[in-house]
């Protein structure tokens, strides 16, 4: 008790010398009955109950007085381990150890032997008061919480502090954003990964096959909807396929058997190494083996609708990805992390490559090499040179290309440029504004910290991870302001005090001797990184990307403006989409974690962007359409499309008819207003 209550939870030789010279005292002043009832009343005894009474109600909705008896012997199960006799997760274990504490309890002479009996005849009957012990999504990032109590509050304290901790965490936009991952990765896995083979083989005989099936081990990282069946007999449309159900979780395994049609195994085609696939199944044997135990999903029967006829329940072929991704979801006003999911599977790995990946960000960098032209006046319309350009370095000639080759070798604006994605062009601008202007600028919101000043880098070929490049667009959208991403919105302590919040805006008249002056105000006082026009601008550049560039697969359908950028790396190693709305800000990378090809032709657009969009429908299911808001003193000026461009104060005079971009801009060569060095 002395531990618990007064104390602490450090672990040195001064404390243990406290802890006796107070537990002497307490034994002093106080009868051992009423230290028993103190120390009962502040234990933790799971799903956040600190006492036996907050116990009784978070496990049986009951106070003390209306508990059984068994229920009773349940609560003195507790203190030996809350987390080993979880009744929801370990019901055998929780109710062993109950009935050894009634045995325990008749042989003390509490009760009689036929009370002891008859409470071992009721079942441990949850009725949960609050909500689930642990919330089913979000595994990657409740670890990421765990280590930051750690690193803020120690070991100790936070597994038995009895912290209280309060996360930006949205579980139904959590569940909507691991969901489309997983539907993005294995999209692409049966494009271009092919079926790599069973999960192991077994004898497919009729008296060996359940013992054997059951010795399987599962797949770390295959879904709960996932079962692990074996080909009993494979014809050429079809296999029948065998698996094992638990209809009683304590009785034995139940063999179950369904048929799996070549139709719901069409993708497989056999992987052949290097990024090869062999040609489509057309027979079943080319897919199955008697023996082969691979994972399944049942699929529901269908009812007949008009013509379509009716169609059974039926089996699917399933296969864990290769390819990993990350996607983080923050919200770009409080850099509040609403969702993230830092790959496939926590089970199958827990390295989340959301924070921990450091990766190439590829064209999604180019927003920051352009944003220093902005800042530094040049509009968005003003035209720079697409056209082949050799770069001396002390490894020899760099000649840098557009995606596909595509050389225009003319005069294109920046908002062309930007949404073509041209490396030609992004080149140029980075010369023109100095490599220390966008390593600078990119160390200002906290993109790539120290980036190296080499011309590439322009291109993305530096490192960043999946969460920094979602708070940098964040500030883009916010007006300019630094955004510095938390999970943790605040900790308190086990009587209620806050130890630490993550919200440390000033609240100027908050005060009671200042509640006669009027409302109070909120004091944003994040570090202004970039001005709220050049961050506007940018916005207004991006929307492009989205509406008619790379882009286009991220805001199809959604009847909203969306900003964002592609991204792809060299032999399309990494792929990334990174864009956003008013409300959020949403950033999505696709690769393989030892870093290799993801096909030719495999881009941001066509495999990060399809994510992107699925995450953010789900983000704003219901909601209304809302307008970027442009800022005070920005000149929006509507241009021949119809479209609107916006500048500066004092350059508008640069939207005068193009001459030779037909999608907008002037033509006005580097030699006019730029130092003439082309």
């Amino acid at each position: 008790m002395a531990k618990n209550m007064l104390v602490g939870a450090d672990r040195t030789l001064t404390r243990k010398l406290r802890e006796a010279i107070l537990a002497i005292r307490i034994e002093e002043t106080l009868p051992k009955d009423r230290i028993l009832e103190l120390y009962l009343n502040e234990i933790f005894l799971g799903y956040q109950a600190y006492g036996v009474a907050a116990a009784a109600q978070a496990y049986f909705n009951k106070s003390l007085d209306e508990l059984t008896l068994g229920e009773t012997a349940f609560l003195g199960v507790l203190p030996k381990g809350p987390n080993n006799y979880n009744p929801l997760r370990f019901p055998d274990a929780a109710r062993a150890r109950r009935d050894w504490v009634l045995d325990r309890m008749a042989e003390d002479g509490a009760v009689t032997a036929a009370e002891a009996t008859a409470a071992k005849a009721e079942p441990i009957v949850p009725r949960l008061l609050r909500r689930p012990e642990v919330v089913q999504v979000g595994q990657h990032f409740t670890e990421d919480v765990r280590r930051e109590l750690t690193s803020r509050f120690g070991q100790e304290q936070t597994n038995m502090g009895g912290l209280v901790v309060r996360t930006s965490l949205d579980p139904t936009l959590q569940a909507s954003t691991e969901a489309a991952l997983r539907v993005g990765l294995t999209a692409y896995d049966r494009r271009r990964g092919g079926f790599r083979g069973p999960v192991a083989k077994i004898s497919a005989a009729a008296t060996e096959w359940l013992p054997a099936l059951e010795a399987v081990a599962r797949p770390g990282g295959a879904l709960p909807e996932w079962k692990l069946a074996v080909a009993l007999e494979v014809r050429d449309r079809e296999a029948r396929l065998g698996w094992l159900e638990k209809p009683d979780p304590r009785g034995p395994a139940q063999p179950r058997t369904a048929a799996l049609a070549l139709e719901d195994a069409a993708w497989a085609r056999r992987a052949l190494g290097e990024g090869r696939l062999g040609a489509p199944p057309r027979r079943m044997q080319d897919v199955l083996a008697p023996g082969d135990v691979v994972l399944v999903e049942q699929l529901p029967a269908v009812a007949a609708q008009g013509r379509t006829p009716a169609r059974p329940a039926r089996l699917a072929l399933r296969q864990i990805p290769g390819v990993e991704g990350a996607v983080v979801a923050l919200d770009p006003a409080t850099g509040r992390v609403l969702a993230m999911a830092g790959g496939w599977s926590f089970e199958r790995s827990q390295f989340n490559r959301a924070t921990q990946a450091q990766r190439q960000p590829g064209s999604s960098f180019k927003p920051f090499v352009y944003l220093p032209a902005l800042e530094a006046g040049i509009p968005p319309t003003q035209r720079f040179l697409d056209a082949p350009i050799e770069i001396n370095t002390p490894q020899g000639p760099w000649r840098p290309g557009n995606y596909g080759d595509g050389v225009t070798n003319s005069y294109v604006s920046i908002r062309t440029a930007l949404e073509k994605s041209l490396n030609l062009v992004t080149i140029r601008v980075a010369q023109e504004v100095g490599m220390d202007k966008v390593s600078e600028t990119a160390a200002r919101f906290g993109v790539i910290p120290n980036m190296p000043r080499y011309l590439a880098m322009s291109l993305g070929s530096g490192e960043t991870t999946v969460m920094r490049m979602a708070a940098g667009y964040a500030a883009f959208v916010n007006g300019g302001r630094a955004v510095a991403p938390t999970l943790i919105d605040s900790v308190q302590d086990q009587r209620g005090r806050v130890v630490w919040r993550s919200d440390n805006r000033g609240c100027a008249g908050c005060g009671a001797a200042s509640a006669a002056a009027g409302p109070p105000e909120l004091v944003d006082n994040r570090r202004q990184i970039t001005d709220p026009i050049a961050a506007y601008q940018m916005v207004n550049l991006l929307t492009g990307v989205v509406s008619r560039g790379t882009g286009a697969a991220a805001g199809k359908g959604l009847g909203r403006p969306v900003a964002g950028k592609t991204g792809t790396t060299n032999d399309y190693v990494d792929n990334w989409f990174v864009g956003f709305t008013p409300d959020i800000v949403i950033a999505v990378w696709m690769g393989f974690d030892e870093p290799r090809s993801l096909g030719n032709g495999e881009t941001g657009g066509s495999n990060a962007a399809p994510i992107f969009h699925d995450v953010l429908e789900a983000a704003l299911r219901g909601s209304p359409a809302v307008p970027f808001r442009a800022p005070p003193g920005v000149a929006l000026v509507r241009m021949q499309d119809g479209s609107m461009e916006a500048f500066r104060p004092g350059t508008e005079n640069a939207a005068r008819p193009p001459s030779e971009d037909p999608a907008r801009g002037t033509a006005v060569g580097l030699d006019q207003g730029l130092g003439g060095l082309y």
